[in-house]
């Protein structure tokens, strides 16, 4: 390896913040930056210092110090233009050179400093491409965040029902001559009805980890606690008791359509070389037909735990005909994989890097070809005396496609009530709130592939756009997988366990 780390450091040579691109110990690199401030030679102007095993190249930073940790044999103009990079990106998170500042931004430097340098090696980036790469937004966060929210309405909404049963309860005990039931936890057992009631609503305190699972409040001894998302019979008693009231009761055997995660579970077994086989789409459509963009952006990442098997190459089998932008990380061997379709180093003696997430291989396609569209929604909505009738139906394209967790999100109007639904192929909910009629269907493959949905409500043509489609699958998009993992040393292949993703970035009927 070249470079072996970048830190920033004070004059003293305390380490601030340090990202090591090779293995090593906390006690090295601290023992490194310690010894740095005594090689330099007060009063001589230099940009690098050198020992016996490595070499320093550094540049003042006011009362602190920019390092980079290289070998001796690397390149020092390289070297001098990779620092120079580095200490134009600490003024971009931080807005003055101290070390307060440096330690509130470390974890933005450090991802900042991934996207210069990997393996050792400096990657081909600017400032402005290193300010792109690491603003990116996380979809799933964002997913993650609306599945939080969502948890945290519905328990203070069950918390809100349950105190409303509380107060009946007790009115009705006390109606009828019983004794009023004491409720553990919220008062002793002889308060009046009325102060029982109001201490419920008012000291409610939401739970830091809210369940969504409703459960039924059992009357018992005042050294009793109210139970929040208890299982067994008590969750079958209290759906029992809510269908009998005439309340519509969503199976949650499946993950609901607002609640739907774009990250699929991880495997259970994992090998010491773990694959993961990743893609994401993003597409627009016209309401009319036509495909106005349509890209999709594929990685293959590699990731190994056992130094035994650091050296070796990755066997792909490429079966795509749609035209795919193929491209290697610059440190695999190019002739390689053009020619055997085998991802191996560049040196055959260099391992990958260990307890890391490397991507080898990536891949895009962008088009505006109808006939690659995964999954085609057509919706007609049509005017009639009270409204608009809504048909809308969906078609998988892709027969060797297996979606999972499909949801179809339709605008409806708002302050009409809640659409009257005809033929539903799958489940539905209506959200009020976000005024979203959400159309759920379990699984979209070649045995169900199409399906349609009807109803009607107050509006006009134009209200029931744009439509979004959010899905999960465990087959990828694209036809390319490792099939094979070899030593370079020899043929004998090595055990190695895999995962396939294939989320939606975005997907819009406009």
């Amino acid at each position: 390896m070249v470079l072996l780390a970048a830190a920033v450091c004070t004059k003293a040579g305390k380490a601030i913040v340090s990202r090591q691109f090779v293995e090593m110990t906390r006690t090295r690199i601290e023992g490194l930056l310690a010894a740095f401030p005594k090689l330099m030679n007060m009063g001589k102007q230099h940009t690098f210092v050198e020992t016996d095993s490595v070499r320093y190249v550094y540049q003042p930073l006011e009362k602190l110090y920019m390092v980079l940790i290289t070998t001796k044999n690397s390149n020092i103009l390289e070297d001098l233009e990779t620092l120079r990079l580095f200490s134009r990106v600490i003024p971009e998170y931080c807005r003055v050179l101290e070390e307060s500042e440096i330690s509130e931004h470390c974890f933005d430097l450090i991802f900042a400093f991934d996207e210069i340098v990997a393996l050792g090696y400096r990657e081909n980036v600017n400032l402005a491409q290193i300010r792109t790469f690491t603003e990116m937004d996380s979809h799933e966060e964002k997913v993650f965040r609306a599945v939080r929210e969502t948890q945290e309405r519905e328990a203070k909404a069950e918390m809100r029902r349950k105190a409303k049963e509380l107060q009946q309860a007790r009115r009705d005990a006390e109606r009828s001559g019983k004794k009023v039931p004491a409720f553990g936890g919220f008062g002793s057992a002889g308060m009046t009805s009325v102060s029982s009631g109001s201490i419920i609503t008012d000291t409610i305190v939401e739970p830091e980890k809210p369940k969504i699972t409703p459960a039924t409040v059992r009357p018992s001894g005042p050294s009793k606690a109210l139970k929040l998302g208890a299982k067994g019979k008590e969750v079958d008693n209290f759906v029992d008791k809510l269908k009998s009231e005439g309340e519509t009761i969503m199976p949650t055997s499946g993950k609901r359509g607002s609640d739907v995660s774009k990250v699929l579970p991880p495997p259970v077994n994992v090998e010491s070389v773990h694959l993961r086989v990743e893609e994401k789409i993003s597409l627009t459509c016209g309401r009319d037909g036509g495909l106005q963009n349509m890209e999709l952006l594929g990685m293959i990442t590699l990731r190994v735990t056992d130094d035994k098997s650091g050296r070796i190459r990755l066997i792909i089998n490429n079966n795509d005909n749609k035209g795919l932008q193929l491209q290697t990380h610059p440190n695999v061997d190019k002739k390689l994989f053009t020619a055997d379709s085998v991802i191996g180093l560049k040196n055959p003696e260099k391992s990958f890097p260990l307890n890391n997430d490397v991507g080898v291989l990536k891949w895009r396609l962008q088009s505006t070809d109808e006939s690659l569209i995964p999954l085609t929604i057509n919706c007609w909505p049509s005017e009639s005396g009270s409204g608009c009738d809504v048909n809308i139906e969906y078609e998988l394209q892709e027969e060797s496609l297996e979606l999972n967790d499909v949801v179809i999100s339709i605008p409806v109007p708002s302050g009409v009530g809640a659409p009257v639904i005809g033929d539903l192929d799958g489940e539905y909910k209506h959200d009020s709130r976000r005024n979203i009629l959400e159309w759920c269907l379990p699984v979209i493959d070649a045995n169900n592939k199409t399906g349609s949905l009807e109803f009607s409500i107050a509006g006009q043509p134009n209200d029931f756009f744009p439509i979004n489609v959010s899905f999960v699958s465990k087959r990828n998009y694209c036809d390319i997988q490792v099939t094979k993992v070899t030593h370079v040393d020899g043929d004998g292949s090595i055990r190695f366990s895999s995962e396939t993703s294939f989320v939606v970035d975005k997907y819009e009927i406009l």
